[in-house]
């Protein structure tokens, strides 16, 4: 059973609206179904987005920021709860503690930069929950081939393709959280190549 979601996207309010739709569309769905959704904590672009619509959905949504973002006046009070942490480093932490899921959608280098330590920390069996790359408007086609690129070149194993899920819609992501197999944390193991 999904209880808690964490939420990797943007801030950027100059994106196209397809990504805004996207997101209204999964935290709406969120939202629905009890889903606590636990993102980075902005104000703006598609996480002020994600807020809006799951706070008027009366949903659950909890928002991690790092002080200095604080003193920015970046994180958004119009949320279920707002967690200041000391630095970027304790709210990715802080992040994935407790989630059932992670869910990726476009971003920029700080979103990319989430998403490859989660599934860096899957890989080496530190992280064991669905981790779900919301590929709107094919935005992370060039990532996913990336990614594919390393395991062929054997930089990473053909069992870390498991590691994560790729969706092109967000109606998609639930089902793929529930049918995603369980990871063993004794991967590690395996690691290294």
């Amino acid at each position: 059973m999904i209880r808690k979601t964490c939420i990797f996207c943007a801030s950027s309010q100059k994106v196209d609206r397809v990504y805004f739709q996207a997101v209204q569309e999964l935290a709406y769905l969120l939202a629905k179904n009890d889903i606590v959704v636990q993102y980075g904590g902005g104000a703006v672009g598609m996480m002020g987005e994600l807020a809006k619509t799951v706070m008027e959905n009366n949903g659950e949504i909890i928002g991690v920021i790092p002080e200095f973002m604080i003193k920015m006046e970046w994180g958004n009070t119009n949320i279920t709860e707002l967690i200041v942490v000391k630095d970027m480093h304790e709210r990715k932490r802080r992040l994935i503690k407790d989630v059932d899921a992670v869910i990726a959608l476009p971003g920029g280098c700080g979103t990319l930069e989430e998403l490859s330590e989660v599934i860096t920390l899957k890989q080496l069996g530190q992280f064991i929950k669905p981790i779900i790359i919301l590929n709107i408007n094919k935005f992370f086609d060039p990532f996913i081939e990336f990614l594919n690129k390393m395991i062929n070149e054997k930089f990473m194993r053909e069992v870390h393709r498991d590691i994560w899920t790729v969706v092109e819609k967000p109606e998609n992501v639930l089902m793929a959280i529930e049918s995603t197999p369980e990871w063993d944390p004794a991967i590690i193991k395996i690691a290294q190549i």
